[in-house]
């Protein structure tokens, strides 16, 4: 998206280096990523940094609002809440779409948001090996706040595991080495120390949870939460005997599961922004619009496997009996902004905060970003093509 730095690389590159890129990550982390990694980061100009940057301090200052929590009471299905939560959640993520105004310049548009982590060890190994293998010039940066790779891992130290001991922190997922973002967990025990445990390890004893490590029976004191609840629910049957993690246990939650659903799809229609698409919850619509195929259709929760509905008719609106539980959003139109040497591409920028209880806001401290030949970015087209996949950003200052 920077002309002069784009046109350098896609010269430059060479698909030895991008080999070797590679093997320089599965190195670090001990596996190759078992999902597509893209030959190229992106690289964001100041214009766009700027804008970025204003659309996410306009939607955290919605989420910073005193009266977030009842606006977002009704977001978290009944029979998922679990107890304690906390006062903000201590990771967040905001997804933009690169697109276009109508004077021609590159502006995001809100995609999605979750008060859940992200790839948060992995993307600064990524950016890393990126720099090592590639000419990325020295004034662009993928951290913010004045962060570097030392700082940045400190701050997940402190956040994550706190006062605790390491062994006492585990990261929770369902099946963790079955994942595909598993390469996340392995890198983070080894900067970390912090173990990837899926939920069926777990003991329980009275109100303490404890796994097994080295033959020793450690009490968990803090879980660094990588469990999709809504996915939990829909493998139930098949996970076979395993800790009911909705009731009242003595461990601490970074971030609380109830985050969740309160930072989600459920608050864009409380999002007034230019950069963000006008969105209304089904049943308060005013009035259905007559160009539906300008929006798209979003369920709140995906307990049956749901998707989002791209090319929405009004037999899909007659279709739904629950309209409370679905969203009516304004239809974001991909730009297609990454010169690559087989044609343009779209692309996805994350934007992902750390939020440590020290901290009166979110701190904005990394970036991920996915790039797609389809507009429909995030969905398995079949064979990975060439300069699409997993990246991320390097963001030039104003």
């Amino acid at each position: 998206m920077i002309p002069s730095i784009r046109t350098t690389y896609n010269h430059q590159f060479t698909h030895r280096q991008y080999q070797e890129f590679l093997s320089g990550i599965a190195a670090e982390a001990g596996e190759a990523p078992a999902f597509k990694v893209a030959e190229t980061p992106v690289f964001i100009p100041a214009q766009l940094t700027a804008r970025i940057q204003q659309a996410c301090d306009e939607i955290v200052a919605v989420i910073l609002h005193p009266d977030f929590k009842q606006q977002t009471r009704d977001a978290i299905p009944h029979e998922l809440k679990v107890p304690h939560e906390n006062d903000h959640p201590h990771f967040m993520v905001i997804d933009f779409a690169v697109c276009r105004d109508e004077e021609g310049n590159l502006t995001p548009k809100l995609i999605e948001l979750q008060g859940f982590p992200s790839l948060y060890a992995f993307q600064e190994l990524m950016a890393r090996q990126f720099r090592t293998h590639f000419a990325i010039p020295n004034t662009l940066c993928n951290f913010f706040n004045g962060l570097n790779a030392g700082s940045y891992f400190e701050l997940l130290k402190e956040v994550i595991i706190g006062p605790c001991e390491p062994e006492e922190v585990v990261l929770l997922e369902v099946k963790p080495h079955e994942q595909k973002t598993r390469i996340d967990f392995y890198y983070t025990e080894h900067k970390l120390g912090i173990k990837a445990v899926c939920i069926t390890e777990l003991i329980q004893e009275g109100k303490k949870l404890y796994y097994e490590l080295d033959g020793k029976r450690i009490q968990i004191k803090r879980i660094y939460n990588r469990v999709i609840f809504d996915d939990l629910r829909r493998q139930q049957e098949v996970l076979g005997n395993h800790v009911h993690l909705f009731q009242d246990l003595e461990v601490e939650w970074i971030t609380h599961p109830n985050w969740f659903y309160r930072i989600s799809k459920y608050i864009l229609p409380f999002i007034h922004s230019e950069y963000a698409p006008k969105s209304w919850f089904l049943h308060e619509l005013p009035v259905i619009p007559t160009d539906l195929e300008n929006y798209v259709l979003k369920p709140l929760f995906s307990f049956a496997g749901q998707g989002v509905l791209i090319d929405v008719t009004q037999a899909d609106l007659d279709k739904i009996s629950d309209p409370e539980n679905w969203i009516l959003q304004h239809k974001v139109q991909y730009a297609p902004a990454v010169e690559t040497p087989e044609g343009p591409a779209y692309c996805e920028i994350r934007m992902m905060y750390v939020w440590p209880d020290s901290s009166p806001a979110p701190l904005l401290v990394h970036n991920l970003a996915r790039i797609s030949k389809s507009k429909m970015i995030g969905v398995s087209q079949g064979k990975p093509q060439n300069w699409t996949g997993g990246s991320c950003a390097f963001f030039e200052q104003a």
